[in-house]
């Protein structure tokens, strides 16, 4: 399915939490087959999805980029069967959100039970919801001048993944690509493994608050 011109159904629900509104967005309909395990083990959080999913995430990580005034929360705990044998770790949500928000992760817990009034809307993606990324755009990442990689902080069961909206561009290809092009070459080769690894954290150094990890999105083995 491509992503241009798709229209995704959502909910939204604002909270004013410390005298500040903040603005929830999440996914209309729950999905079964798109649990995501923090990979407590491994040190390598994955999200296994089927199609329906794919499409959901590649149309969550488009908003994250264009929507700094929004927190994009995909519930994804409530996708508890196992899709894979491999996976580790404990069930987790996934937010999306851009770090001019300055939201403070410790607060999640309570924003998200606040969360109570939610009104229905549709987002509808653009003619090319996402640029051309070229292999000098993503070289660009390994420069001492560069600042925008996607950081990642973990709360009350949720990763977040927190980004500019070069940050999220430069990993949309990934994204892009496992929702568009993943079920063909399934279909085509149905032992294929498919699946994106996105890189999160800090590339450059190690850094203890930020270090270096892939977020490893991947179709399930059994529900495709």
């Amino acid at each position: 399915m491509k992503l241009a011109g798709q229209r995704w159904r959502t909910l939204v629900s604002t909270v004013a939490l410390g005298g500040k509104p903040y603005r929830v967005l999440r996914p209309a309909f729950s999905k079964a087959h798109a649990p995501l395990y923090d990979g407590a083990e491994r040190g390598a959080p994955q999200i296994v999805v089927d199609k329906a999913a794919a499409f959901e995430i590649a149309c969550a990580w488009w908003l994250a980029a264009r929507s700094p005034n929004s927190l994009i929360h995909l519930p994804l705990r409530q996708a508890t069967d196992e899709c894979a044998s491999w996976t580790e770790g404990r069930p987790s949500d996934l937010v999306l959100m851009h770090h001019s928000l300055q939201f403070p992760v410790k607060q999640w817990k309570e924003l998200r039970g606040r969360a109570t009034s939610w009104t229905p809307h549709t987002v509808r993606l653009p003619a090319q919801p996402f640029p051309e990324i070229t292999r000098s755009d993503h070289d660009r990442r390994w420069h001492d001048s560069f600042h925008d990689h996607l950081l990642w902080e973990t709360a009350a069961d949720t990763l977040f993944v927190i980004g500019s909206r070069p940050a999220f561009e430069l990993a949309s290809n990934q994204v892009r690509e496992l929702a568009e092009d993943g079920p063909a070459h399934m279909a085509r080769t149905p032992e294929a493994h498919c699946c994106a690894e996105i890189d999160i954290g800090r590339t450059l150094r190690y850094n203890r608050r930020n270090p270096s990890e892939r977020l490893h999105i991947t179709y399930c083995e059994t529900h495709r």
